[in-house]
């Protein structure tokens, strides 16, 4: 019995099989990177940890490859459920079977997500056309969040578009139940009852603050677009800057969209590239880059200072996502000048990314840990199946 899991990420498409029932574990995954770059490349991994890398020399996005190279493997007839990452779920608290009238609704928050929700789609209608009876289930991004205060829910605008679902949402939630399961396994004491900052970085990044397990804000809210800057996203902006660029730049609605979601963030300010990586790697010589760095850290700085002032302190501070697992300098970066919240980085745990990298005179504890979106997707198939529900 194999579960397959696909996780359609802004920049990656990752796919995965998992076998065991109580506990989950891939045994076969495979990666598309920087989609729709001329650096596009397809990572092939095994439970060994062995990897084979092929670059796909297309820049147009080559979204299906993960699953046309998955079906070609013998453990493919294995597979008897499939769960999907789904980032805008709405108001839906839970998890549910992919059905066709579930396929219509999603089909209309395509308003509300244009940048995930047709890849998601298409690719839960490729493989319905692969395996035409394989039940599959949505896992909602925005469920995580279904409990924040109304507050911190509404949006300071006239009050009628509220009933047409026009409200702040919160994403990368099974990142942050991830992170959630993980503290309380490691028995940190604020999982329960406590001020946890929780920040998720990576392509599309984002913030969210959690006191006594329950989350009460975020930074993105009614689409992913929002909070703090990315890899290609602006993140929080004037809404006056849309309007002066409509009239004195001519754009038309699509314009200004594509602007805000594809050319801006790490890649607008540094006119390079959209990944930190290669930014600081030419920092040095290339004030553009440095510029790039300098915002991001800056801005996620200040969220978790807001975040601090909204929870009444912080206890616990986690790094998570690419960038937050991968980054030494970043967090370095992003932590210094908070000591007076208490948060104090050991300089030898952050530049090995150890588990725990606060200094010990740190009253706040700062932890790196690993997410696994893929697996919470697996939990969640698995206990649907244990309940029957996907057949």
């Amino acid at each position: 019995m194999s579960t397959l899991v696909v996780n359609a990420g802004s920049s990656s498409i990752r796919v995965a099989v998992y076998r065991g029932d109580a506990s989950p574990r891939a045994f076969l995954a495979a990666k598309l990177e920087r989609v729709g770059t001329g650096k596009t490349t397809l990572v092939i991994s095994g439970s060994s940890g062995a990897e084979a890398r092929s670059v796909v020399r297309s820049r147009k996005q080559p979204i299906n490859s993960p699953l046309v190279w998955l079906q070609a493997q013998p453990c493919f007839p294995s597979i008897t459920a499939a769960g999907h990452r789904v980032v805008h779920g709405g108001s839906r608290v839970a998890p549910e079977p992919i059905t066709s009238k579930l396929l219509v609704e999603l089909r209309t928050h395509r308003a509300f997500d244009p940048e995930h929700a047709p890849r998601e789609i298409e690719l839960i209608e490729k493989l319905r056309r692969l395996a035409p009876q394989l039940p599959q289930l949505a896992c909602f991004d925005t469920a995580f969040h279904r409990a924040m205060p109304r507050v911190a829910k509404l949006l300071a605008i006239p009050r009628r578009y509220l009933g047409r679902g026009v409200r702040r949402y919160g994403f990368h939630g099974l990142s942050y139940a991830f992170m959630m399961e993980e503290l309380a396994r490691l028995g940190e004491p604020a999982s329960k009852s406590g001020r946890i900052i929780l920040a998720h970085l990576r392509s599309g990044a984002s913030l969210s603050a959690v006191r006594n397990g329950r989350g009460i804000d975020t930074s993105m809210g009614f689409t992913p677009a929002a909070g703090l800057m990315m890899g290609t996203r602006a993140g929080d902006l004037d809404p006056g800057l849309m309007t002066f660029l409509a009239r004195s730049r001519g754009l038309t609605p699509k314009r200004p969209d594509r602007m805000v979601n594809r050319e801006s963030g790490l890649l607008g300010v540094s006119e390079t590239s959209a990944d930190l990586r290669d930014l600081l790697a030419r920092e040095r010589r290339d004030l553009r880059a440095r510029d790039a760095g300098a915002l991001f850290c800056y801005q996620a700085k200040k969220w978790i200072g807001a975040y601090a002032a909204a929870l009444g302190g912080v206890d616990t501070l986690v790094f998570s996502g690419g960038i937050g697992e991968n980054a030494p300098v970043i967090r370095d970066r992003i932590c210094a000048g908070l000591g007076f919240w208490g948060i104090r980085l050991s300089g030898a745990r952050n530049a090995r990314s150890a588990a725990v990298i606060s200094a010990p005179t740190g009253r706040v504890r700062v932890r790196v840990i690993r997410t696994d979106e893929e697996l919470m997707i697996a939990r969640a198939v698995r206990r649907w199946a244990r309940r029957g529900f996907l057949r």
